[in-house]
């Protein structure tokens, strides 16, 4: 085989198919529509993001990911099965875990009851054993509290659980909500060094919606900007820092060059 032919033959190789799709995907609570023809994908092994303000939609797109809520219109893929509005746990089943905004730990259960919950779909006890340790290597205060209410933790704390839990699951893609929300800037850089990890080092594939834009736009891979439940802007996270509308309205980087103009009278130049 030629230089050339090898090359051509290189060049030829299909993509991967993505691991997540979603396709104009609609969703709504009663009357108000919160998400309007929504579609992204989720390469394997990479961490998207899914960046908005408050209300924007991003938690919807998660909830009818995982099933929580079903969509009016459009259909959702994981790993080229249509599982738009499945039960949430055949959803858990085939590999896909939410670790919701807020947290949501059992509070009366112990830490290591909420993370054995995570396992409860397995029957590997060996493996699930060496996935408890390696848990505690990552956060080792939920070692130190294993005995403990999850209820008595600290918020931090209890966002650490809440990410263990869905490990103890051995999730092929983690869809996570808001993960800094509420905690100091030392606890989310913690957090999010522990994201990346996960991600590097076990391979798992991780959909991480977030209002920190500069955290999510350094940990993931490719992102996605949400406005008002529609997807107005993708591109690659290094591309997206670069972009002057990203770096001021998200990043708070305003340019030198305009003075005096103020910021709620600008207009975003993707509408």
């Amino acid at each position: 085989m030629t230089p050339d032919t090898m090359t051509d033959t290189v060049s030829a190789t299909p993509a991967a198919p993505p691991m997540l799709r979603l396709q104009n995907v609609e969703s709504a609570y009663g009357p108000i529509k919160a998400i309007r023809g929504v579609s992204l994908k989720v390469q394997p092994g990479e961490i998207a993001t899914v960046l908005g303000s408050n209300g924007a939609g991003k938690s919807t797109i998660l909830k009818t990911i995982s099933g929580i809520l079903d969509p009016q219109r459009g259909s959702v893929e994981f790993e080229g099965v249509d599982i738009t509005a499945n039960d949430p746990a055949a959803i858990v089943r085939r590999g896909m875990v939410h670790v919701p905004e807020g947290r949501e730990v059992f509070a009366l259960l112990s830490v290591r009851d909420n993370l054995m919950m995570g396992a409860y779909t397995r029957s590997d006890s060996d493996a699930v054993a060496r996935d408890l340790e390696l848990v505690y290597s990552y956060f080792p205060i939920l070692h130190e509290r294993s005995g403990q209410e999850a209820g008595l933790l600290s918020g931090g704390q209890q966002q650490m659980l809440a990410i263990s839990r869905a490990l103890m699951g051995n999730p092929k893609l983690i869809l996570l909500d808001e993960p800094s929300l509420g905690l100091s800037p030392r606890l989310t850089k913690e957090i999010f060094e522990i994201v990346v990890r996960i991600n590097r080092e076990r391979g798992t594939t991780i959909l991480l919606v977030e209002q920190n834009a500069n955290m999510a736009l350094n940990a993931a891979d490719f992102g996605y900007v949400l406005e008002n439940g529609r997807i107005v802007m993708e591109d690659s996270c290094a591309n997206l820092r670069e972009k002057d509308d990203i770096k001021e309205f998200y990043l708070g980087m305003k340019d030198e060059g305009v003075r005096g103009e103020r910021r709620w009278k600008k207009k975003k130049t993707w509408r």
